[in-house]
């Protein structure tokens, strides 16, 4: 005879996602990857002067058009790192790079 299941030992997708110690990984490189896809919207005024390519263990790089604009966004690296934390509601970048 087969074991019939109830509908509340079903999940989502989404559920097992968010859960499952096995997607951890998977939900690091998300958040990643929303970061970097994110950083436009968070900066408009930047998209001319500086790129996200990618973020790794916390820290951001961002592609800089070039030498004068690193300098200037190295001055205000806290206050990137801060607007970029507020827009995520949580510390999601602890540094920035520059390349």
């Amino acid at each position: 005879m087969a074991r019939q299941r109830t509908s509340s030992s079903f999940r989502t997708i989404n559920e097992v996602l968010d859960k499952e110690k096995e997607f951890e990984k998977l939900r690091e490189r998300l958040k990643n990857y929303n970061i970097a896809e994110e950083y436009e919207r968070i900066f408009p005024e930047l998209k001319m002067i500086a790129k996200a390519i990618k973020v790794e263990k916390r820290v951001l790089f961002l592609k800089v058009e070039n030498s004068v604009w690193k300098s200037e966004l190295n001055f205000q690296k806290t206050f990137l790192i801060e607007k970029i934390n507020k827009y995520f509601n949580e510390t999601v970048i602890k540094s920035i790079k520059f390349l």
